[in-house]
């Protein structure tokens, strides 16, 4: 549920703007969207939560508004967090503080049985591997694309059931903890994968966890990746469509049997891919 901050609920000596929050208390793992209109005097920038700033963009379809995203890390403990809204009004630099309340997920846990060499490689050359693929794809999160390439919904990278939700905590083999990242669509090998909606390819790999993998960026921080393929079918750099199909579902890297496993990044942080849609289709569309 959406609430207002605006002059008629609190003291014009505490905002110069009017905001709208998507929501107060956010879960561990999921996003809340911020959203300024625009006013001839002020010059909106970026806010800064725990000490990371992400920018404020134009927003992709209203022109007098501007928009942020603000993702919350699955690790993050409940607790009251302020955000600090920084913009110039009449060419002055100024700061303003938004409080948001962050609550426990209750994700469930589950137990999930791989192959042994997947659960904690101790091969240099395999663990070097990892390292280079992480790496190279922080770097990449860790990017923000000034120019958003979505203009429509996203939709669900294939019609499928789940098996498996984002945040569940898991113990492979019974003994390494880790969470689920993202959300499972049962697909036997071969099944056709879609864009979530318009991107750039930023990669396309085979890599040691994720196997066949392909990820894309949709402007302002936003980026949908795909993991397990068999096969791809675009190329790193390429422009794709809203439902153009970029690859097959397979059970490469680490899977217990074939599935697609579709998954989000905003900021750089890892989020809660559907709840991140819903948000965005029911906010910005």
């Amino acid at each position: 549920m959406k609430f207002f901050i605006s002059f008629s609920l609190l003291a014009s000596i505490l905002f110069s703007f009017n905001v709208d929050i998507s929501n107060s208390t956010i879960s561990n793992g999921r996003t809340a969207i911020i959203e300024f209109k625009k006013e001839k005097s002020i010059e909106y920038k970026r806010l800064v939560f725990d000490k990371k700033s992400y920018k404020i963009y134009k927003h992709p379809l209203d022109a007098k508004k501007m928009y942020v995203l603000l993702p919350v890390s699955y690790y993050e403990k409940p607790s009251d967090k302020k955000v600090e809204v920084l913009y110039s009004e009449n060419s002055k630099e100024k700061r303003k503080t938004i409080f948001f309340r962050i609550e426990d997920g209750k994700y469930k846990k589950e137990k999930i049985h791989v192959q042994k060499s997947k659960v904690n490689p101790k091969n240099k050359e395999v663990k070097k591997r990892i390292a280079k693929e992480y790496a190279e794809a922080m770097k990449i999160y860790g990017t923000s694309t000034p120019i958003s390439k979505i203009s429509s919904k996203f939709i669900a990278p294939m019609k499928s059931k789940i098996t498996s939700s984002f945040g569940k905590a898991r113990v492979y083999n019974d003994t390494l903890n880790g969470y689920h990242s993202g959300t499972d669509y049962r697909a036997k090998v071969g099944t056709p994968i879609k864009a979530s909606n318009d991107g750039v390819v930023v990669l396309v790999k085979e890599r040691f966890y994720s196997g066949g993998t392909v990820i894309l960026d949709h402007g302002h921080g936003i980026y949908t990746c795909y993991y397990h393929m068999s096969d791809f079918g675009v190329k790193k750099g390429q422009l794709v469509n809203k439902a153009d199909v970029i690859g097959l579902s397979g059970v490469s890297g680490r899977v217990t049997g074939p599935h697609l496993h579709f998954s989000a990044r905003v900021g750089g942080e890892q989020v809660d891919p559907l709840q991140l849609i819903e948000l965005l289709n029911k906010n910005l569309f």
